[in-house]
Parts: C-alpha cells; structure tokens; sequence
C-alpha cells in the first residue's frame, strides 16, 4: 500500500543575493495514513520548511512530493491553492484568527470558498467547535478566550474541510503546560478516533511523546528515526 505523503530526494534552497543556503538535503521519506509524525530538531534544521513543503505552502528546489497520489511539487498558484483548500488544514503556533469575528465565523471561514450556505456553513463550524469542546464559546470573539482556547478553535477551523493532512507549526509553543497538554490530547484523539494524519513541528519533548512516530532533522537531513 502506497503511503499517504511519499517524498523522493527532497532538497530547498533559498538564495539571498550572492548566497545560497540550502535548508533541505535529499531527503527521502514516507508518510502513512493514520499516522501521528513529530518532527524535531534545533532552530534552522529545516523542519518548518519540509512542514511547509508538505502543506503545499512552499515549493522544493528539487525532488518530489506526493499527497495521496497527487504530484504537489508540480501545481503552482490556484491550481496549488486549491489543492490545500481541500486537502490539508493547518494550524500554527499564534493561532492566526481574525479578531473582529466570533469563533464560529473563524471556523466558516475555510467554508467560504466553497457552495455551502450559510446555514450549512454554520452547522458545519457548530460541529467542529464541538468536537474540539468550544461549542459553548461559539459567539466569543479571541480576545474574550484563553489561549488554549483560541488554539482549539484554530484546529476546529482546521478540521472543517475535513482534510486528509493537518500539519501543526509548534501547536503548543505559545500555551502553558496545562493548555498545551489539553491541545495535544485533542490533537491524539483527532488521530486515533477520527483516523486524521498529522505532521507536527516542535521543540518539545513531552509534545512529542503524543505522537506516534518521531523524526529529528539536522542541518536539513534526517538524522533519527524512532517508533
């Protein structure tokens, strides 16, 4: 069986000015669906730009990526767009949710470019604010939520389009420990009772023990792998 996200010889530079710096080295990696993969590493190890790779919010210097048999290294602009609108969801470390709308109207908001209704935009987000518990706080704006809080809506948002692949920037790296402790735990069960594969950036040890699997990145090769 073929897996979920299949990476061939990945590598990415980026050039400023006269100088290249490559951030990824050929790396080769497989990703199967249902799996929960913790990736680690120090700072400028490469592991947020092989996330973002993956999330199709960035495009390699060279090699290949597949998501479910799709070719993403290949789509550019709208066709790329596109294809994350409808495959991955993300959620980043700063939650990223817009101030002036209520929770709710954050989680819509994926929904909006699709032919939903209203009404049926409305049900949908009353049902991802309830799978992450939030239901109750439907109507509160972020300011009025605790961070933790706020982190839950963001993965509710993310969840909406029912994505195969959430990929998480350091999820828990703005949250104390109870808040992050509750974030991952909704991060687990999304992965063991709703079947969700996630790819998850940190720094954290103890984060990393939610995850199934753990791969550590050094100066943009795999280093490590352990179950």
């Amino acid at each position: 069986m073929s897996a979920l996200v299949e990476i061939r010889d990945l590598s990415k530079v980026y050039t400023r000015g006269r100088q290249s710096v490559e951030v990824l080295h050929h790396v080769s990696l497989d990703i199967q669906a249902g799996d929960f993969l913790a990736l680690m590493g120090p700072s400028g190890s490469g592991k947020t730009t092989l996330l973002n790779l993956i999330g199709g919010l960035d495009s390699p210097t060279s090699g290949s990526i597949s998501v479910a048999g799709q070719r993403i290294d290949t789509l550019r602009g709208a066709a790329l767009a596109r294809w994350r609108a409808a495959h991955v969801g993300f959620v980043f470390q700063f939650y990223n949710l817009l101030p002036m709308l209520s929770a709710q109207k954050n989680v819509e908001v994926p929904l909006l470019l699709t032919k939903l209704t209203a009404a049926q935009r409305r049900r949908n987000a009353g049902i991802a604010l309830e799978l992450v518990n939030l239901a109750d706080r439907a109507q509160h704006k972020p300011t009025e939520l605790s961070g933790g809080q706020q982190q839950r809506v963001a993965i509710a948002r993310a969840i909406i389009s029912d994505p195969a692949l959430l990929v998480c920037d350091e999820p828990t790296g703005d949250l104390d420990r109870q808040s992050a402790e509750d974030v991952l735990q909704l991060l687990q069960a999304l992965n063991r009772e709703h079947g969700k594969t996630i790819i998850m950036v940190t720094h954290d040890p103890k984060a990393a023990q939610h995850a199934t699997h753990t791969l550590h990145l050094e100066k943009g090769t795999l280093v490590e792998a352990a179950a």
